[in-house]
Parts: C-alpha cells; sequence; structure tokens
C-alpha cells in the first residue's frame, strides 16, 4: 500500500476543533456542588455538640476557730482582785461564780480569805468585802490587777505604799461601797461591778493591761489521764502520774476545810465549805470550778494577833485538777509581781481547760486527800 504522503501532512495540519460545554454540563455541576454542601450542612447540624463544662474553684471549708470563752484572751481590760470575807458563817458570797480566777489562803486565827479576779465582766454583786493582807498582794500583783479592799493589816498597807499598788481601800474610798445592815459589821460590805469600774475611772490608773494573763487556757478538753475524749498537747499521752480525783479534801486548820466533788455529767467540782454546800448569794446554786489548782506553801505566825507570813517567792509542789484526774505539779515564782509558772515534772507548762480555776495556796501541813 502506497502511503499518501500528502493526506499524512493534511492529517497532522489539521485543526482540532474547541470544546464548547452544553448547557446540562453547567446544571449538571451546579447540582453536584448544591448537594456535597447540603450534605456538609446536614452532617453539621446533626453532630454531637460537646459541650466543656464550667471549671469550678473546690469550696474550701473552714474550720471552727475555737476561742476559751471564761475570758476574752483578746481583750486589754484590766483586772480587779477583790478580797473576800470567809468567816461568815451562813452568809453567802455574792460574785464568786462570776470570777475566772480565785485564790484562797490562810490567815490570822487559822481562817482563810479568798480574793477573786474580774475581767470583762458585769457581774452584779460582789463580796463580802474585807480587809488586805501583804501576801494577798503577790498574786494580784502576778495579774497586774487593780487590788480592791475594805481597810488592812499595818503589813499590807506598808506594802501597798511600798510597791505602789493600784487599789481602793473601801476605808477612804467609800463611793462605790455599800454595807447591808441586815447583816452583822464587818461581813456586810459589798459592791457593784459597775460602780468599782465608775469610780476606777476617776482614780487615774491604768484601765487596760497587756500583762495581764497568769494561766494558758485551751479551748479543747484537757483530760488528764490522756485517754479520753479530745484530748490537746497537755494530755496526749498516756500520764502515769495521773490519779483519779472525783474528791478533793483540803484541811486548811482544825475549823476550816473545803472540800470538791467531781460531776461527771456537767465535767465541774462541786465546792462546800466546813462539809455544807457552798452557795451562791443570787443564784442559791452550789459553787462550781472547772479547774483546781494545790498550792503548797510554807506559812509561820509573825506577830501576837497571829497573822502570817507566806513564803510566796521561790520553788514548791501542789497538784492541778479538773475532768476527775489529778496530776502532781511544781510551782515556782521569782519575785513579788513576778508571775507563777506551773510545770509538770517534765518541765513542760501546765495547760488549764476552759472554765473558771479556784487556786488553793494551803500550809505545807496540810492534809490533802485526793481519791
Amino acid at each position: 500500500m502506497n502511503f499518501d504522503v500528502e493526506d499524512e501532512e493534511r492529517v497532522s495540519t489539521k485543526k482540532k476543533k474547541a470544546f464548547k460545554p452544553n448547557m446540562m454540563m453547567y446544571l449538571s455541576l451546579f447540582f453536584a456542588v448544591l448537594t456535597v454542601i447540603l450534605i456538609i450542612v446536614y452532617v453539621a447540624s446533626n453532630k454531637t455538640t460537646t459541650t466543656t463544662q464550667p471549671q469550678t474553684t473546690p469550696t474550701v471549708i473552714e474550720q471552727e476557730t475555737k476561742t476559751v470563752r471564761v475570758i476574752d484572751e483578746t481583750s486589754n481590760q484590766r483586772p480587779i482582785a477583790v478580797m473576800l470575807d470567809n468567816n461568815i458563817g451562813n452568809i453567802p458570797h455574792a460574785g464568786l461564780m462570776n470570777s475566772y480566777l480565785n485564790y484562797e489562803i490562810i490567815v490570822e486565827g487559822g481562817l482563810t480569805r479568798i480574793m477573786a479576779l474580774y475581767k470583762d465582766s458585769n457581774v452584779q454583786l460582789i463580796g463580802p468585802i474585807r480587809s488586805a493582807r501583804h501576801y494577798f498582794l503577790d498574786y494580784a500583783l502576778e495579774s497586774d490587777a487593780i487590788y480592791i479592799h475594805y481597810g488592812w493589816s499595818p503589813q499590807a498597807e506598808k506594802d501597798i505604799q511600798k510597791l505602789g499598788v493600784d487599789n481602793i481601800n473601801g476605808m477612804t474610798d467609800k463611793t462605790p461601797f455599800n454595807r447591808d445592815t441586815k447583816l452583822q459589821s464587818p461581813h456586810n460590805v459589798f459592791s457593784i461591778k459597775k460602780n468599782l469600774d465608775s469610780y476606777l475611772s476617776t482614780k487615774g490608773y491604768s484601765l487596760t493591761s497587756n500583762n495581764w494573763q497568769l494561766l494558758k487556757y485551751s479551748a479543747d478538753p484537757i483530760y488528764l489521764n490522756g485517754t479520753t475524749g479530745e484530748v490537746n498537747s497537755a494530755g496526749t499521752t498516756s500520764n502515769t502520774d495521773a490519779q483519779q480525783a472525783n474528791k478533793i479534801s483540803i484541811i486548811y486548820s482544825n475549823t476550816e476545810n473545803r472540800t470538791y466533788s467531781y460531776d461527771s455529767g456537767s465535767e465541774y467540782y462541786l465546792r462546800s465549805t466546813n462539809g455544807a454546800a457552798h452557795m451562791d448569794r443570787m443564784s442559791n446554786e452550789q459553787l462550781h470550778y472547772k479547774n483546781i489548782i494545790i498550792q503548797k506553801v510554807e506559812n509561820k505566825t509573825i506577830d501576837n494577833e497571829g497573822r502570817q507570813e507566806l513564803t510566796t517567792c521561790g520553788t514548791g509542789t501542789g497538784f492541778y485538777i479538773t475532768n476527775g484526774y489529778a496530776r502532781p505539779i511544781n510551782w515556782s515564782k521569782a519575785s513579788r509581781n513576778g508571775k507563777t509558772m506551773y510545770t509538770y515534772s517534765d518541765g513542760s507548762q501546765v495547760v488549764v481547760n476552759d472554765g473558771n480555776t479556784f487556786i488553793q495556796i494551803v500550809p505545807t501541813t496540810s492534809n490533802i486527800t485526793i481519791g
């Protein structure tokens, strides 16, 4: 077969026809794109949306701050120390349940007197108020208290002046005192706390103090046996020297003895004097106390009136009693206006329960029974 050269050239040089899309192709493309868009919209609208929960800060539950109730430890109100008669027969004391701290100390004739300390208290009646004895000053000074009394012994008069003790003497400052004429003198002098406060504001004494607190208190309950209830650092271990103390007997002299009976339901000690319940004049309620401190101190007679001298400075022994148990303690006092320190045998400080305290300062020869 002969190849036609001319035809070959004609074929190779022949122009190709241009592609011209028609209407059907445009419509097909439009519907294809539309279908894809609809599919995307449909998928997006049916897709499960994951909602991110807002993060919240965990609620912090703050623990309640426990505070001591027997006194306001944040207050700098200066205490007052009131001398109280304790040779009153059937005349009950007024105000002894409102004092946060009390001292009972021997005086002449084997009798005793009480010094009651008040702070941030609106107690109504206080009394019967009696005269000063010089060694009571040592315990008023350690709480930086203003000393309230009605008369004084020669030694007390001298020491009040020598030591510069802020005081009110009812013999010369009669305004805040009243006598109950139905009672026998001198056992009938009383006062009201607001009257004392009002009169003190005229004396020029400082009514505030940053050195008033003597004892360290615990807002959490302390059990000296270290085995019962919620125990703080003062009783976390089993104290081998702790002994049961449901009944305490303290004999000051042939005529004066004090007893305390533990009320386990209320967790306080009911006080009796010379075998009779010690009653409150206002409420007719038996006096009761959370803490008892027994402090043994040497004493001696110094004059024909039987007045006493006490060795308040130095060291000695005693007991701390609370919540049905007692532990032996040591005490030390460096100076007359220095604070008495109470410690256990290991040297740790005695921390007392939240509540009122009675410090029984007894002769070293006193018969003390704890059981």
